[in-house]
């Protein structure tokens, strides 16, 4: 619920622009990949690669939820590392313990699905543009996870399982993707739906894209290669994050001037 002195907090996430989904889709291709390179080309396994990615996690969001409000780095920080594990928790699961794909995508479709629930049913809102409490940021960034968690179970049972290959997958997701916006643009399709949804079918999109540029091509990829895919991601990402932070500063010196 809102008290009188919360409705005066800042908003602790970004508002959804072009710049926001491009650096998301940027941050969960990022995810894909480097998950791949700590794990297997570095020789870490998914074991250490998932404990010591965690370790890095839970610094970076204690940094995000000591600053009270939207500050681009610490917010993209969290964000880019949060994909990451959210990649390594479905690779634990299915190569690990040998949790199938299809189990793994209806798990965190539950998961997410009792996350919604208990998030709405403690604020009556799932709104992105209000999250300024502890309360409504734990559940948001709990809701990232899944959302992350359950991409990539997706995205993997399309493209491996289904044997559909990463770029029928990723086109098969950008078109879903494109009929949400379409629906939300001329059909008035709620728009917190509406950002749910393409926010969990971006990471599918995204991963399927990073497969395709740094798998093998005797395997569907191009054969980049995971390092040269996560740095050429890593450094967009740097980029835009670093425009965000001049725009934010540049917005903030001017609100002290109006105030």
């Amino acid at each position: 619920m809102i008290s009188p002195d919360d409705s005066l907090e800042p908003n602790r996430v970004p508002d959804v622009t072009i710049d926001f989904w491009l650096i998301k889709i940027m941050a969960v291709t990022m995810g894909e990949t480097a998950a791949d390179y700590l794990a297997v080309n570095l020789g870490l396994g998914l074991t250490v690669t998932s404990l010591i990615m965690t370790g890095v996690l839970i610094v970076a969001l204690a940094l995000q939820f000591a600053q009270k409000r939207y500050v681009p780095w610490a917010y993209w920080l969290a964000v880019v590392l949060i994909s990451v594990v959210g990649t390594l928790v479905t690779d634990n699961l299915v190569d690990n313990f040998g949790v199938r794909l299809e189990t793994t995508t209806i798990v965190f479709s539950v998961a997410l699905a009792l996350t919604f629930a208990a998030w709405y049913a403690s604020e009556r809102t799932l709104s992105i543009h209000t999250i300024f409490t502890t309360r409504r940021e734990i559940f948001y960034w709990l809701a990232i996870l899944f959302t992350f968690s359950l991409g990539t179970a997706a995205g993997d049972l399309v493209a491996e399982r289904f044997d559909m290959g990463y770029l029928t997958a990723g086109l098969i997701f950008g078109g879903v993707i494109a009929a949400i916006a379409l629906a939300w643009f001329f059909l008035g399709l709620n728009g917190i739906l509406a950002f749910w949804l393409a926010y969990i079918l971006t990471r599918p999109f995204g991963a399927s894209f990073g497969d395709l540029l740094s798998q093998p091509i005797e395997y569907g990829g191009m054969g980049f290669g995971t390092t040269a895919t996560s740095l050429t991601f890593l450094g967009c990402i740097v980029v835009i994050v670093l425009h965000m932070t001049l725009r934010n500063l540049i917005d903030e010196d001017e609100q002290a001037l109006l105030d």
